[in-house]
């Protein structure tokens, strides 16, 4: 059976049933078995320490129905998909094709649900954090009702690799946590991932995922390395969507988005991959020291620089596809904008 079949349908955009955000009352007992399964609980949105849960849509600004004449952002509004689970897993070595794996929670919850028929399709993003534990957050979402044919959506899940990493767009809020991250990650931090971070994509017949190596980009392994040390006062949301391109794909509408907060990394599930995964080399040892030291530097940089003006996002020109690393470098460092004689639009788009 096609994933078509599988996914929810409406006559424009992303073209898909939309979804409420939370705790919907006839959500499957399925769905709400496996949200409370986790090794980090599900939560209400506004109270959920060492937590996950589904935040507002729309506390996410995506491309109105007339960005391309207007640049006009509006609130991204209800999801496409609905929130099935999180997965705050740690191994031996890095943690992928998740879904995959005999010992998923999430696929062994399907085959016992849905044992003949249809099952649902899941979408899976595996955020890899560069450590010496090898974590990993992962997001899993899902919908029931099929995908339009010739819509982004299905368009992505048929598409190559090289049209998924020009599309899949990150949005990351900081909620709360130190002024060092915050001004680390910025205001609201948008991407287009694969410009950015190395991502390997899995699609099924029932699933799609997509692995995010974090550790793929050495400044924003330094952010995160740096947002690391403070993981447990920090909550953060992230929204993954399909980057609209053309007008006929206009208003962007967000698949899915969780917020995790004040995360314990002692509360991370052992979860050791299959046997064919290659173990850390030499090389990745050499990268995390590296990291480590770069992230140091950049946090006695953040501490040193206040009282200097800072370049706000506002001044910026549409800057959602520049690349983390040059949104790091003017965000983190606006007297670069000064010293070089440069304005800060001219900065990103050097990516």
């Amino acid at each position: 059976m096609s994933y078509r079949n599988l996914q929810g349908g409406a006559p424009s955009g992303n073209c898909v049933k939309q979804m409420t955000n939370h705790g919907a009352k006839d959500e499957p007992e399925w769905i709400r078995k496996v949200k409370s399964e986790g090794a980090v609980p599900f939560l209400e949105p506004d109270n959920c320490p060492n937590g996950w849960t589904s935040p507002p849509g729309d506390k996410f600004m995506v491309r109105g129905p007339e960005y391309f004449s207007t640049k006009v952002k509006i609130p991204a509004g209800e999801y496409l998909l609905k929130p099935l689970g999180f997965d705050w897993l740690r191994g031996s070595v890095k943690i992928g094709e998740i879904l995959n794996h005999p010992n998923s929670r999430i696929r062994k919850a399907l085959e016992d649900e849905f044992l003949t028929g249809n099952k649902p399709f899941v979408w899976a993003f595996n955020l890899q954090v560069p450590s010496k534990e090898n974590y990993s957050a992962i997001a899993y979402f899902v919908a029931a009702e099929p995908i339009l044919e010739g819509s982004l959506m299905d368009q992505f899940l048929r598409g190559d690799d090289t049209f998924r990493n020009s599309r899949l767009k990150l949005i990351a809020n900081i909620v709360k946590g130190p002024w060092i991250v915050r001004k680390a990650v910025g205001e609201q931090a948008i991407c287009i991932i694969g410009r950015a971070l190395s991502c390997k994509y899995c699609v099924a017949e029932n699933f799609f995922e997509a692995d995010i190596d974090i550790g793929s980009s050495m400044i924003a392994s330094a952010i995160v390395h740096l947002a690391f040390g403070y993981i447990t006062t920090l909550t953060v949301d992230l929204a993954f969507l399909i980057e609209s391109q053309t007008e006929s794909e206009l208003p962007e509408q967000i698949l899915g988005a969780f917020r995790f907060s004040e995360l314990n990394p002692s509360s991370a599930q052992p979860f050791e991959p299959s046997s064919d995964s290659s173990a850390i080399t030499l090389p990745s040892r050499v990268l995390r020291k590296t990291v480590q030291y770069l992230a140091h530097t950049v946090s006695m940089a953040l501490v040193t620089m206040k009282g200097v003006p800072e370049i706000k996002q506002s001044n910026i020109a549409d800057h959602e596809n520049v690349c983390y690393q040059h949104f790091f470098w003017v965000h983190s460092y606006p007297w670069k904008e000064l010293e070089l004689g440069v304005p800060a639009s001219t900065l990103l788009s050097l990516c």
